[in-house]
């Protein structure tokens, strides 16, 4: 079997572990946020960034534009010099948590996607969140780390490549996306 077809073949069985109820339920929780104005944050590390800012991009304009409600959604992967500037001065653990400080209350949502789920940057931001009465949400691969623990509602992609988790991410994140998305204006 080529490369391509076995990483497809475990791509396929990646997916099928994730569970749709779960997906269901965030959408459901980023549907209430959106509908009372309260604020989502996502974090994620290397990959994990890049499709944090993909879904705030496809929330931002695809799931708002010409809608009458609109998402309140940022990622704090998106602010380089804040992140750089917490990460020298204070430590790389702290960048999403001290930005959430500035930001986020009560009944507003924080999601954290990683692979490994042992970011202690994307773990203290979800511990953080729970602290204040934040909705948290977790996306995870491998055996889902210590973020599948914290977060109070955890997608995880059974699977131990990293790049077949950050695959199943992405379509969990667009599986919510599309949701929006494809709803009648």
């Amino acid at each position: 079997m080529s490369f391509a077809a076995d990483y497809r073949t475990k791509l396929v069985h990646a997916l099928e572990t994730i569970e749709a109820p779960k997906v269901d339920e965030v959408v459901d929780l980023l549907r209430q946020a959106r509908d009372e104005g309260r604020r989502v944050f996502i974090c994620g590390n290397g990959g994990s960034a890049s499709s944090a800012n993909h879904f705030v991009c496809d929330m931002v304009k695809g799931a708002s534009y010409q809608r009458d409600k609109r998402f309140k959604i940022m990622a704090l992967s998106e602010s380089i010099p804040t992140m750089t500037a917490y990460a020298n001065d204070v430590g790389y653990e702290e960048v999403f948590v001290e930005q959430l400080k500035n930001f986020a209350e009560p009944g507003d949502v924080v999601m954290a996607i990683s692979g490994s789920g042992n970011s202690p940057n994307v773990v203290k931001a979800i511990e953080y969140g729970n602290t204040i009465g934040c909705k948290t949400i977790g996306l995870t691969g491998f055996s889902g780390g210590k973020l599948a623990k914290a977060a109070q509602v955890n997608i995880h992609v059974a699977d131990d490549h990293m790049g077949r988790c950050e695959d199943g991410h992405m379509i969990v994140l667009h599986m919510i996306g599309y949701c929006f998305m494809d709803e009648k204006l």
